[in-house]
């Protein structure tokens, strides 16, 4: 789209309360990069769209301050309307009006004389593959195709920041996943600002060049997704992205970065001291049948296992199509692991998992 770009985005400060209600967000800061897809990652309630509507004008904060680029757009005694943010958005249940075709609903966001005819709309509805649906109804279409519309929409006023709120959350699994990834290539050739609310870790992984994650109205941590995932902050930011085991240990060495458990000594990511939570992904126990030879050492001999292991049952075996999860029984304690393979064991067996090689990330008890 000719004459489009990314702003940066700059939130320090924000504080929202609702009457009634505890406070929504709690001192929120948020540096988002020009051009660049931040995501918003967070269980309901955390705060995500109540920041997605004060960065658009929708919501006013009780403190704080928005910037987009070098424009103030809130702040003490400053506030910018909607209509003159330059920010395009798109809603959880995409807000189309069903009375207007699908071109004049296009055009809605565009100045008077352009909205029922516009280059503009022609060019929004091809960059979704809607150019040949202009005069249709919106109550024909189906959700996909309202899907799109409300994107071609948001982006017919050519913004700099791009707002989105869960805009797959109604659509089945297989159109959901088609039009994430869409939508990813789309932005990146357009190099719009945007940022993405959503829950669901999958869709914050593949849609983010950054991830924030929320929880009680603050962000906790924000970075790659490689680095959140492997390098949470918090257990709970390891159990809420991902899977995680947390096996006990203890550093028996002062600032050290071994940790002494069942599983044998761990080499973690960072000095430590104490009494240890060691998070182990699913994907990184190695499971072997009681008395047979570590199978990372046949299948991938870079890999070996990194301690003696434990022996534990299988209480649970889930074929998931790209893999399957087992939950075993260890001493009253519950792991999880994953393997990219049809099933290998069944229900009751008894297995020894161990670790694979590598550092690990541990929270001290202290």
């Amino acid at each position: 789209m000719s004459g489009s770009g990314g702003a940066s985005v700059s939130v320090s400060g924000l504080t929202k309360s609702f009457p009634g209600s505890p406070s929504v967000l709690d001192g929120v800061d948020l540096s988002v990069g020009a051009g660049t897809s931040m995501v918003l990652l967070g269980p309901s309630g955390c705060g995500k769209t109540t920041l997605l509507r004060i960065i658009a004008g929708l919501e006013r904060p009780d403190a704080g301050t928005v910037r987009v680029g070098d424009r103030e757009l809130v702040g003490p005694g400053t506030f910018v309307t909607p209509d003159r943010r330059n920010i395009g958005m798109v809603f959880q249940d995409w807000a189309l009006f069903s009375h207007l075709n699908v071109a004049r609903n296009v055009g809605f966001g565009l100045p008077r004389p352009e909205r029922r005819s516009s280059p503009r709309i022609d060019e929004s509805l091809r960059m979704v593959d809607m150019e040949t649906m202009s005069d249709r109804e919106i109550d024909t279409l189906s959700g996909g195709q309202r899907q799109r519309v409300a994107l071609a929409r948001a982006l017919a006023p050519r913004p700099e920041v791009l707002l989105l709120d869960e805009p797959f959350s109604n659509l089945d699994a297989t159109l959901r996943s088609t039009l994430r990834t869409e939508l990813r290539e789309l932005l990146k050739d357009l190099s719009v600002t945007s940022i993405f609310v959503t829950h669901d870790q999958e869709e914050a992984f593949i849609l983010g060049d950054r991830i924030a994650v929320m929880n009680q109205g603050r962000v906790v941590q924000s970075g790659t997704a490689v680095e959140i995932y492997e390098s949470p902050v918090d257990k709970w930011v390891g159990d809420f992205v991902g899977e995680s085991n947390l096996i006990a240990g203890t550093a028996t060495v002062a600032s050290s970065r071994t940790v002494d458990t069942p599983f044998g000594p761990v080499e973690m990511d960072r000095d430590i001291t104490g009494p240890v939570d060691v998070l182990v992904r699913p994907e990184r126990l190695i499971l072997n049948r009681a008395g047979q030879a570590d199978r990372s050492e046949t299948v991938d001999p870079n890999r070996r296992n990194a301690g003696h292991g434990v022996m534990a049952t299988v209480s649970s075996v889930e074929y998931l199509g790209h893999g399957t999860r087992y939950r075993l029984d260890w001493q009253g304690v519950e792991l999880t692991a994953r393997e990219v393979d049809s099933p290998r064991f069944t229900v009751g067996e008894t297995v020894r998992a161990a670790l694979r090689e590598g550092t690990f990330r541990g929270f001290s008890k202290a």
